[in-house]
């Protein structure tokens, strides 16, 4: 304290944190170059004028099945990623539990999936996406997102398989947030199965502030899954639970969402507290919706999950 927290050794200094630039996937240092890149068919964006919608179907190229063990959106850099505002994929095949394959919005890093559980691509098929685009004041000519796909062996097959499903909390008929308000909106699901959480995304425009996902079980007992309290539109974190902390929630169990706004003038990116603002793809409009990563399991299956995860040592055993 006296000496006034002088510097010490520059040798002793850790290296430099070294930052993802936006031109390459970020997944790279974990799982190396993916196994199959789709790239969207190009699409000029124009300097101005309105939001631009573009829907091209691609063929994966795959000659046999495979499943997938993570996923990755990699916009063009660096002109598409200041026009590019979210990105959908569907598998486009006979075998499809519904949900997407994957989505993207704006600081989104990918997917991966708990040991054991895949998403299936069937050979022959296609993919088919949804671009938003927004007009950033240059012309962007040709635009291409990647897709980047990391398979598990060839002829593996996981035990489980997992879904992305999107749980709406405001949907577009009751989204009504008037000017200088702070509302709140609340819906539930009930899982009529077992179920393994996967994952959890937030996604809201400029007015959001946060987002909760609770679980309400069978038995009444409740707890917080995951919280977004500090809510910013350019970071859609996909928060992704470690395999032996991803929720296993009983049948009968209750998911509670809560996502709540801020459109006065005590939000610093809100483009104009005065305005009544409702459902839209636009930045400007509002959506509360989360996409959460779920595995349908069966009783036998959760029962065993349930029982290895007790049987494992907590951090307080000696």
């Amino acid at each position: 304290m006296d000496a006034g927290a002088p510097e010490g050794d520059p040798r002793d200094l850790p290296a430099p944190v070294s930052f993802s630039t936006g031109d390459s996937f970020t997944m790279l240092d974990e799982l190396g170059a993916p196994d199959l890149i789709v790239k969207t068919t190009p699409f000029t964006v124009p300097a101005h004028g309105n939001d631009q919608w573009w829907w091209p179907k691609v063929p994966t190229g795959l000659t046999t099945d495979r499943w997938v063990r993570a996923m990755e959106v990699l916009p063009s850099f660096p002109e598409g990623r200041r026009v590019t505002h979210h990105f959908l994929a569907t598998a486009v095949q006979s075998h499809n539990l519904g949900g997407l394959l994957t989505e993207w919005a704006v600081g989104k890093v990918g997917e991966r999936y708990q040991e054991g559980t895949g998403k299936l691509l069937q050979a022959g098929g296609e993919i088919e996406f949804e671009l938003h685009y927004f007009p950033s004041g240059t012309e962007v000519p040709n635009d291409q997102v990647s897709l980047g796909i990391w398979l598990y062996p060839e002829g593996y097959v996981p035990e489980h398989e997992t879904v992305l499903r999107m749980f709406n909390i405001a949907p577009q008929n009751t989204l009504e947030i008037p000017p200088y308000s702070t509302p709140m909106f609340t819906n539930e699901y009930v899982m009529r199965t077992p179920v393994r959480i996967q994952s959890f995304q937030a996604h809201m425009h400029l007015r959001g502030k946060g987002m909760s996902m609770e679980a309400i079980y069978p038995d009444g007992k409740k707890e917080l899954l995951s919280i977004v309290d500090n809510w910013q539109f350019n970071w859609h974190n996909n928060y992704i639970y470690a395999d032996d902390a991803a929720p296993l929630l009983p049948a009968g169990t209750v998911l509670k969402f809560n996502a709540w706004f801020d459109n006065t003038e005590n939000n610093p990116v809100n483009p104009h507290p005065g305005n009544f603002v409702t459902w839209g793809d636009r930045a400007a409009d509002e959506m509360a919706h989360a996409w959460v990563g779920v595995t349908t399991l069966t009783q036998e299956d959760y029962d065993r999950l349930v029982a290895e995860r007790r049987a494992r040592p907590s951090a307080g055993d000696n």
